[in-house]
């Protein structure tokens, strides 16, 4: 991290933002205390200064510093929106907070605070709070004024109860207070948080689920595990958007019937309780994933075995009497089929009533909150437009498919950092997708039906860091300039009937790993020593009968250098690894 102030000019307000972080050592390091100067109103400009290039600060960095005080000068900065001041050492907030009317973002996390002053409620203005990993034994019923807040984190604290009127705050769409010893979530509190979408209230004390759980019909995200809960209500069943329930280490005996009505459930984990069965109605669910681990489960029912969109289920530390241990710990599809098995021909045939569709909808869903899509393997030829549902996906996995041609929904996804394609069907280079990919880092394109890369293709996919173009022969232009790709990692060219290196490999200086592996090529060019950051080179199955001496410069970093399956005569060096 190397970040500077970015204020220019001759006073504290000739810019919009002020940033004192972590890097600048000798300004704040050695100070508990923010310079006066960053308290400074406009008025405070110099009659000697350019005061017509002055403009009020709106936002206020001040992380990861020793600061052990504000000051109540901080009213001075009445256009401030964005304030952080975490990761420092303070112990309390000046009353001047509630002055700052156009507040909406407030991190004071990861301090020491005892106490947030009621005139808090006056930043109305406020939409993101957070408060978490402080020493807090309360949250400001003032809070419930702030009538704009959306986003309240307030975990890892000593809050014993929720304030009522948080109930005022409609708007709130996600709650975290994990990590506090809170007992009870109120009736009142619960059912006026309608517009809920993510609620963590883990690792407490709570020791039920209030009701009005059931109004929460937008909550997507609910986790309670670590807790003292032992029941679930049967009002559960209209959280109707819900797509990841976490109850694990609770003191669960039993779930209630009504759970298998919630349509878009994911991920269900129920680890560390006291379950003595699995309901038969909770086989309906389309899960992908299901823990049991951990409870007094003496058998399923053969129900289950209809649950085919589950990927994973995990049922170790049960005294499953039924099941064979092999079953138990063996893959997830192997024991769904043995539990299909003991159904009826009539119930057996029920199973086709889970569509590809159920499958699709549950995974867009999750990556709502997972930021995780996932669609591999079920035979796509398209991608239907629904499932781009959360524009923040950070991972698209649509590898074993028959897919043709990237959708063009994939293009508005700027946070996308990893895209999987293995084994599809596409013919061309996705360049105008990819380059509006600006966060991408990992492209994952073997095994399709690539026809030839254009020769400036590269550049739109600068900044990634994986590239595999396995399995995709013939489809690299005669000159690949892998040069427009500086930062790249790990390069895979498998079965790319690749005769010789290309030549801008070599310029490469971050490459990690490179496999060319499966290939022609029948001599190592002398280039390869100036990959001097490479680990792992893989040449095996090509036609190389002989080793360049250069390679040997390659040796204090390379950990594995593969060259089974060549024809080769004469080792140069002694450190080869089949």
């Amino acid at each position: 991290m190397s970040e500077k102030p970015y204020c220019h000019g001759s006073g504290a307000k000739s810019c919009k933002s002020l940033r004192f972080s972590q890097p600048i050592k000798s300004l704040l390091r050695q100070a508990p205390d923010v310079p006066s100067e960053v308290y400074q109103s406009l008025e405070a400009v110099g009659t000697d200064e350019k005061w017509w290039e002055a403009v009020e600060l709106q936002k206020l960095i001040l992380a990861h510093n020793n600061i052990e005080s504000l000051k109540e000068d901080l009213r001075n900065l009445p256009q401030l929106i964005v304030l952080n001041v975490s990761h420092n050492k303070l112990t309390d907030l000046p009353a001047a907070i509630g002055e700052l009317p156009m507040l909406k973002s407030l991190d004071v996390s990861f301090n020491s605070i005892l106490n947030i002053p009621e005139e808090i409620g006056s930043a109305t203005s406020l939409v993101k709070f957070d408060c978490s990993s402080n020493r807090l034994k309360e949250l400001p019923s003032s809070i419930g004024r702030c009538l704009d807040l959306s986003d309240l984190k307030a975990s890892n604290n000593v809050i014993t109860s929720l304030t009522e009127d948080l109930a005022n705050c409609s708007k709130l769409t996600k709650l975290d207070v994990e990590g506090n010893k809170i007992t009870v979530l109120s009736e009142n509190l619960i059912s006026s948080l309608t517009m809920v979408t993510e609620l963590n209230a883990s690792k407490n004390l709570l020791s039920g689920i209030p009701e009005s759980i059931g109004n929460l019909s937008h909550l997507i995200r609910l986790d309670l595990h670590q807790n003292r809960i032992s029941s679930i209500p049967p009002s559960i069943m209209s959280c109707s958007s819900l797509a990841e329930f976490y109850m694990g280490n609770n003191k669960l005996s039993s779930l209630p019937a009504e759970i298998g009505m919630l349509s878009h459930l994911g991920t269900l984990d129920l680890h560390s309780n006291q379950l003595k069965e699995y309901p038969v109605e909770a086989c309906k669910l389309c899960l992908s994933l299901l823990d049991l681990s951990n409870n007094s489960l003496t058998g399923l029912p053969p129900e289950m075995g209809k649950m085919i969109t589950l990927r994973k289920l995990l049922l170790n530390g049960n005294p499953l009497r039924t099941l064979r241990r092999t079953l138990v710990s063996g893959p997830t599809a192997t024991l769904l089929k043995y539990l299909r098995s003991r159904l009826s021909e009539s119930e057996d045939s029920e199973i086709t009533t889970t569509t590809k569709d159920d499958v699709v909808t549950m995974a867009a869903q999750l990556s709502i909150t997972s930021k995780e899509l996932s669609l591999e393997g079920l035979g796509l030829s398209a991608v239907p437009s629904e499932v781009w549902e959360s524009g923040e996906v950070i991972k698209v996995d649509l590898s074993r498919n028959a897919i043709q041609e990237l959708p063009v929904e994939l293009s508005t996804c700027g946070s996308l950092q990893a895209l999987i394609l293995s084994k599809n069907k596409i013919r061309d280079w996705p360049g105008s997708i990819l380059k509006s990919l600006s966060n991408l880092l990992c492209l994952k394109l073997d095994n399709n039906l690539l026809r030839q890369i254009p020769a400036d293709g590269f550049q739109a996919v600068s900044r990634v860091q994986i590239l595999d173009l396995s399995g995709n022969a013939a489809s690299l232009p005669e000159h690949p300039i892998f040069s427009s790709i500086p930062g790249l990692q790990e390069l895979y060219l498998r079965r790319m009937q690749l005769t010789e290196v290309p030549s801008d490999i070599f310029s490469l200086q971050q490459l990690r790993i490179l496999d060319l592996s499966q290939n022609s090529l029948q001599s190592i060019p002398v280039g390869f020593q100036n990959l001097t950051s490479l680990i792992e080179l893989d040449l095996s199955d090509n036609n190389i009968s002989v080793l360049p001496p250069e390679l040997g410069l390659l040796e204090p970093s390379l950990q594995a250098l593969r060259l089974g399956g060549n024809p080769l005569r004469r080792p140069c060096w002694g450190a080869i690894v089949a």
